[in-house]
């Protein structure tokens, strides 16, 4: 078993140091090429034990990979306790920088922030998360940290409030675009306070991260966060304005996905990345784990929108296929099932087209073949992680091992 893992090891090795001689620019401008997801697979050669002395050898051997695995075991850690001390200043930060003069917009704008309604926090985790792994020291009051670093912790907590004002924003306006009544099992701004205050909440949301994002000084983070803003609304007139062929497309499909989902959080673990003084090759690093977590994260959300309930995913389910959107499920059932492209083309208006729909995908693959994509996009994640340049630092492996754990949570969550 050693061997085994000896070879998994270097191996895994290899592959790192591959990853880092060729770093893949995967960053997504106005290409409509997405590169296919890699996989990779190891064989690891036996070998025969012929002396009985072996065996005894190997018995010892196999106590103490026991104890190996039970110590890895109690190190692994919970992504979001890790962080929540300085998740629950964020928030309260959050709070206040979205408190307006005139009080109607005020409520409008808080409305996701209010307490218990705040959801999970999961890019803001993400993000602190990502600035630990990157060797960025975490602020305790105990401890005595130099200006400098405190400074830089400071600014890369203000790249996670500025993501999630626009992560919020774009909710905002999502749920406008696609008349939701329900968002995070409450009413949706828009249901309870109608289209024009909930549109003009999300772009005062946008306006003060604007703010905030300008106080940093750093032109490039800039620049990659307003990219982000163009991104979002590019996926979204994508989505609008498609095509027959570009709607039964799955390329068509990861572009837009990476657009509306996938860009924020990539573009700002660069950015966290950026902010600390990396290089490219690292920061590149930073954003391959942004950009796949994200993917894998939209697939399972596809997913869920067909096996999920109301009660679970906070929203109305089956909410895509309802408002016309076809999203991986239904584009490898198609592949199976090519009668299904005339049904897609007739549109789903038509409550029939819905039920012939989900009757050729629950005879397929769909599900199960986009679960599979979305763990190789999880896997991808993990192995940028794995990439990072190699530290002893107990924090920042202790935070590695919650951002890949987090990759495993997103691929397995019901919610």
């Amino acid at each position: 078993m050693l061997f085994a893992r000896g070879l998994s090891q270097i191996s895994r090795r290899s592959i790192n140091r591959y990853q880092w001689l060729c770093p893949q620019q995967q960053q997504f401008h106005h290409s409509n090429h997405f590169p296919s997801p890699i996989d990779a697979s190891h064989k690891v050669l036996g070998c025969r034990v012929i002396h009985s002395w072996v065996s005894n050898a190997l018995s010892g051997i196999g106590q103490q990979i026991h104890h190996q695995s039970t110590a890895v075991a109690e190190e692994q850690v919970d992504p979001f306790s890790l962080v929540a001390d300085e998740l629950s200043l964020l928030t309260n930060r959050l709070r206040s920088m979205v408190v307006a003069e005139v009080p109607k917009l005020a409520s409008a704008a808080e409305y996701f922030f209010k307490m218990g309604v705040e959801g999970k926090r999961f890019r803001p985790t993400v993000l602190l998360l990502m600035a630990t792994a990157l060797n960025a020291p975490v602020l305790r009051p105990q401890v005595d940290v130099d200006s400098l670093s405190r400074d830089l912790r400071t600014r890369q907590q203000c790249i996670a409030e500025i993501t999630e004002m626009i992560h919020v924003a774009s909710l905002l306006h999502d749920d406008v675009l696609d008349d939701a009544d329900t968002r995070r099992g409450i009413g949706s701004l828009n249901f309870v306070m109608g289209n024009k205050l909930a549109v003009l909440a999300g772009d005062f949301l946008l306006s003060r991260a604007c703010v905030a994002l300008a106080s940093l000084k750093n032109t490039e983070v800039v620049s990659l966060l307003a990219t982000v803003v163009e991104h979002l609304v590019t996926g979204e007139i994508m989505q609008m304005t498609t095509s027959s062929d570009e709607r039964c497309s799955m390329e068509y499909y990861m572009q837009k996905t990476y657009y509306k989902t996938a860009s924020l959080i990539s573009n700002s673990c660069k950015a966290i990345a950026l902010l600390a003084g990396h290089t490219a090759e690292v920061s590149m690093l930073a954003f391959d784990y942004g950009k796949n977590l994200g993917l894998a994260f939209q697939l399972i959300d596809d997913v869920l929108d067909f096996t999920g309930t109301s009660a679970t995913l906070g929203k109305g389910s089956l909410s895509d296929i309802r408002h016309g959107i076809v999203t991986a499920p239904i584009l490898y059932a198609m592949e199976e099932f090519p009668q299904l492209r005339t049904v897609v083309d007739r549109g789903f208006d038509d409550p029939v087209n819905v039920e012939i729909a989900l009757d050729y995908l629950g005879k397929s693959r769909g599900i199960q073949r986009t679960r599979e994509l979305a763990r190789k996009h999880a896997n991808l994640a993990s192995a940028a992680v794995d990439a990072l340049p190699e530290s002893d630092d107990e924090d920042v492996q202790r935070s590695r091992r919650a951002l890949v754990e987090l990759t495993q949570r997103v691929i397995t969550r019901t919610k």
